[in-house]
């Protein structure tokens, strides 16, 4: 592929956090010939689904939770610059045709789109929340030694941004936005309010790892049980889309104090 080299750019890497912005600068000679080669929508070959859309040095994906990417091309090799920095190296190229080695090391062939209609893939694009933009309330009545116990739990979803980096169908490194959750737990002994208090999930970051609670979400605290020691709650912690949750017992006393620990 032929090269014409421009001068030197400035690289401003993507922040990959909502609270705070990671920026790395290189000095590069990028290959612009390349870079408007690549304008356009590009379809993967196997199936004809759209696979992303480059306009400027931007990339667009077409589902609703993956960001768009800042990227150049350096040395036959497309960067993105994203949460984490990622290289795919081409090893074909042309106005329509497109053949680069995925983070699997698998060759993935992409051809441009000449359907105008293929456009339409980006027009639905979201931030997805959590519970679906959901306010969740729900309570509960119970009896432990005559006493009468009613308990709210109410899941707010926030604008606060968690993001979870992850690999597209095309082998492509994306980073997926969510938004996370604040969770109220109030609680009434007859008509005498025992206990209230926002939860956030950084409040259980003593039973879930610091890497793990980066990408994760307070998803919900529901109430399991009560008994001799209090009413027995449950905080999930959770990376969306993922089987993946910490869940930590939360135990409100009869007195009114909080007691955490790992439950499973």
């Amino acid at each position: 592929m032929e090269k014409l080299i421009t001068a030197v750019a400035v690289i401003i890497l993507l922040g990959a956090c909502g609270n705070g912005r990671h920026t790395y600068k290189e000095y590069v000679h990028e290959d612009t010939t390349a870079k408007q080669l690549l304008q356009g929508i590009w379809l993967n070959m196997d199936d004809e689904d759209v696979a992303f859309r480059v306009e400027g040095d931007t990339i667009y994906y077409p589902d609703s939770i993956s960001q768009p990417v800042y990227f150049q091309i350096v040395n036959d090799t497309i960067v993105l610059h994203g949460a984490q920095l990622t290289k795919y190296p081409i090893e074909r190229q042309s106005a329509n045709f497109l053949q680069f080695r995925n983070q699997g090391d698998e060759v993935v062939k992409l051809t441009k789109s000449e359907n105008s209609e293929d456009r339409l893939a980006f027009t639905t694009r979201r931030s997805v929340i959590l519970n679906q933009r959901q306010l969740i309330k729900r309570d509960t009545v119970v009896i432990f030694s005559n006493q009468r116990y009613h308990g709210y739990e109410q899941v707010n979803p926030t604008t606060y941004k968690v993001i979870k980096s992850t690999v597209n169908e095309d082998g492509f490194a994306v980073d997926n936005i969510y938004y996370d959750n604040i969770v109220n737990l109030t609680i009434y002994r007859g008509a005498d309010r025992l206990y209230s208090s926002d939860f956030r999930k950084t409040d259980f970051a003593a039973f879930v790892p610091e890497g793990y609670l980066s990408q994760s979400i307070l998803s919900d605290i529901s109430f399991q049980k009560i008994d001799a020691e209090g009413l027995h709650y449950e905080a999930a912690v959770c990376i969306p889309d993922s089987p993946l949750s910490y869940i930590v017992s939360l135990t409100i006393g009869f007195d009114g104090q909080k007691k955490m620990r790992t439950a499973y």
